[in-house]
């Protein structure tokens, strides 16, 4: 079995990046911490540092090993704080990172599943830009991000895509605006005030092919990073707007909206964001497996 002692060692250089600078850090001497990655690499059988100057570079083999870890101990971590939890009687925070493309009630939706552990659990929710959640989950600020994008593979941020369900996209309006429209659906959107998801928005893409095939030039009054924003100025009457068919019966119950039709091949896929390969947190896991049921939307 490995030796975990050693591998904290291993741990600890990789991350302050050189033997001297953890021995500071750790308070332990600098002959120790080679002494003890040493015997690693020899127990293993493989090189995990190589010599870069009058430093120390991971080789290949080592990058693996951190990544690895970098898992390891931050499980042990939050095995910790679980234990430490549960014995106090404590909740376990829940920390989740929404990308501010998302809608409210689909990031409701597929948290929703969280809400009914076993375990106390006290959830706590961060909306933002995608790329600056992704950096705080990179240093385990947040446990999991929601979006509706994957993780970009050239961002440099391990992390692991969980897809969570998809949704096809309809178009709303206040009654009062779908009184002046004219024709049916589509061709009541040409020329029509029409709000979209900003640039960020998967959605917006496949949403302007889908209009420019179906040869239709509504009149975009408004363009929005926040769902939350552009739904209020689309219940304020100021133009059409895009949302997940998911949440339609709630805009057309509680909003009184009024759903014109979908834009057919059009479709929202959610995702839940880990650092981890294999889910551990126990909120994370109920949404995933709800997701692998098919209960997590709709």
């Amino acid at each position: 079995m490995i030796n975990y002692k050693q591998l904290h060692h291993f741990w600890t250089v990789a991350r302050a990046g050189g033997i001297v600078r953890a021995a500071e850090r750790s308070g332990l001497a600098p002959q120790t911490l080679s002494g003890q990655i040493a015997t690693l690499e020899a127990e293993l059988g493989v090189s995990l540092f190589r010599r870069q100057g009058r430093g120390l570079a991971l080789t290949d083999t080592g990058r693996v090993a951190l990544d690895y870890a970098e898992e390891i101990f931050r499980l042990g971590d939050e095995l910790e704080e679980a234990l430490r939890s549960r014995a106090s009687g404590r909740t376990v925070p829940f920390r989740v990172g929404i990308a501010d493309v998302v809608p409210k009630a689909i990031a409701w939706l597929l948290l929703a599943p969280s809400m009914n552990l076993p375990e106390p659990m006290r959830i706590v929710c961060r909306e933002g830009k995608f790329d600056a959640l992704l950096g705080e989950l990179a240093i385990h600020k947040l446990d999991v991000v929601l979006a509706d994008s994957p993780m970009p593979s050239n961002m440099d941020v391990r992390g692991y895509n969980h897809t969570l369900g998809e949704s096809t996209i309809g178009f709303f309006a206040t009654p009062t605006l779908a009184a002046t429209l004219q024709g049916g659906f589509p061709a009541c959107l040409d020329g029509a005030p029409l709000l979209l998801p900003g640039g960020e928005a998967a959605v917006r893409g496949p949403l302007l092919q889908w209009l420019e095939a179906a040869r239709l030039k509504p009149r975009i009054v408004g363009e929005f990073d926040d769902s939350a924003l552009m739904r209020a100025f689309a219940e304020a009457g100021a133009g059409i707007f895009p949302s997940a068919s998911l949440v339609g019966e709630q805009l057309c119950q509680q909003d009184a909206m009024v759903h014109l039709g979908d834009a057919d091949g059009v479709t929202e896929t959610y995702y839940a964001i880990s650092v981890e390969r294999r889910l551990t947190h126990p909120a994370v896991r109920a949404i995933s497996a709800a997701a692998n049921k098919g209960q997590k939307i709709g």
